[in-house]
């Protein structure tokens, strides 16, 4: 078996009883132990707020929000704590007193604060402030962790917003536009500069995709504090949507950081759907695609900083993670075959980046000199797409 690769058959991957004990956590030598992942999921099981079972749900699935430990000995992630919410959540941040933020789905009705236990510490209704405007799924606190800055759109409209809100109450403070349509992820780059993913998807009543040929989407640079625009670029393929961002943890050749950006296709053909590239690099004055292998299926659902300023990538419908490096741009590497492989998060190994990957399956690590290893989860879960490891 090759061990950068989980096993997978003809008929899909092998139920978690009949892997190899290979891929299971029991006697792994010196796993990280202090390391839990802020996560949202959905799950036919009641949890209760401490994580533990409280027998099926009534009525449905419901969509959680919390804290996921792995444990490395007992083969499983444990659920810490469990926090029930009425929207699927997408955009999750850490917060500096152990907490954390979370936004809803696009398109997003609220934003929520929690400590580590779960307790709720702010909420905030967009229909409170009277913005007609609804939240992108996405938001990142600004350097100096005072400010959020969220992601916004109104439906039906071409102008995507910043909105720049207080961490502690969430309230707004202020507000610029994105110069772009439906505007998604956005981060800090190493100059403290803002950049926004517009994914420029025009959007209908119940978040329908509609006038698909008259897509725009780009990646701008804006002032956090004034909003002025510092740069904007496009690709020449214009069904190709910009939507998740990662920052590189180490300079490129020239000296700058890349920044990492995952692709979704929308072309009519699903052919050229399908084969559509996953990967956008841009390195502080041009937007290139440096790949064009076709192993993610034309659809990359999350982005996670890797080694040596690469970066990871999750195609869930391709069901891989592959692995980008600038030495060899022109590929990307298959480095996991998981059902539904989604949420990514990069976890400083050995002097390198491991990789943490989500499944129904279970939890995924993934590591360039070890086995990789499959945590079940305690009850049937659905992660999300996103989530964050952080030290406990």
């Amino acid at each position: 078996m090759n061990k950068r690769q989980f096993l997978r058959t003809t008929a899909g991957l092998l139920p978690l009883a009949l892997l190899p004990r290979t891929l299971l956590a029991a006697g792994t030598p010196a796993m990280p132990d202090s390391v839990h992942l802020i996560a949202a999921w959905r799950s036919l099981h009641e949890l209760a707020p401490d994580g533990s079972s409280r027998g099926a749900a009534a009525q449905g699935a419901t969509d959680y929000v919390g804290l996921l430990v792995p444990d490395w000995q007992a083969g499983i992630a444990r659920i810490r704590s469990a926090v029930a919410v009425p929207d699927r959540v997408h955009g999750l941040l850490p917060d500096r007193d152990g907490g954390f933020l979370v936004c809803a789905n696009r398109p997003g009705p609220w934003l929520m604060r929690c400590a580590a236990d779960g307790t709720v510490l702010a909420r905030q209704e967009l229909e409170d402030e009277r913005s007609g405007r609804t939240l992108n799924g996405h938001a990142v606190l600004d350097p100096s962790g005072e400010w959020l800055y969220t992601t916004e759109s109104e439906t039906g409209s071409t102008h995507g917003w910043i909105a720049v809100r207080r961490r502690d109450t969430l309230r707004k403070e202020a507000e610029f536009p994105t110069r772009g349509i439906e505007p998604h992820e956005l981060l800090f780059d190493a100059e403290g500069k803002l950049v926004v993913a517009n994914g420029g998807i025009l959007r209908a009543a119940g978040d329908r995709k509609r006038d698909l040929e008259r897509m725009d989407s780009s990646l701008v640079r804006l002032d956090p504090k004034s909003g002025e625009r510092l740069g904007q670029w496009w690709l020449k393929d214009k069904r190709l949507s910009l939507r998740h961002l990662a920052l590189g943890a180490a300079p490129a050749t020239d000296g700058r950081a890349l920044v990492g950006v995952a692709l979704q296709a929308e072309h009519e053909d699903p052919a050229e759907r399908a084969a559509a590239p996953i990967l956008a690099i841009w390195n502080g004055d041009t937007l290139e695609i440096p790949s064009r292998e076709t192993v993610g299926a034309g659809y990359c659902g999350d982005i996670a900083t890797g080694m040596d300023g690469g970066f990871y990538l999750s195609a869930e419908r391709s069901h891989r993670v592959t692995r980008w490096h600038p030495v060899a741009p022109e590929r990307l590497e298959v480095i996991a075959e998981l059902n539904k492989a989604g949420a990514l998060a990069e976890l400083p190994l050995d002097g390198t980046h491991a990789s943490l990957i989500g499944s129904p399956r279970g939890l995924g690590f993934w590591h360039p000199q070890r086995d990789p290893v499959l945590l079940r989860w305690p009850v049937e879960i659905a992660p999300d797409n996103h989530w964050v490891a952080v030290s406990a």
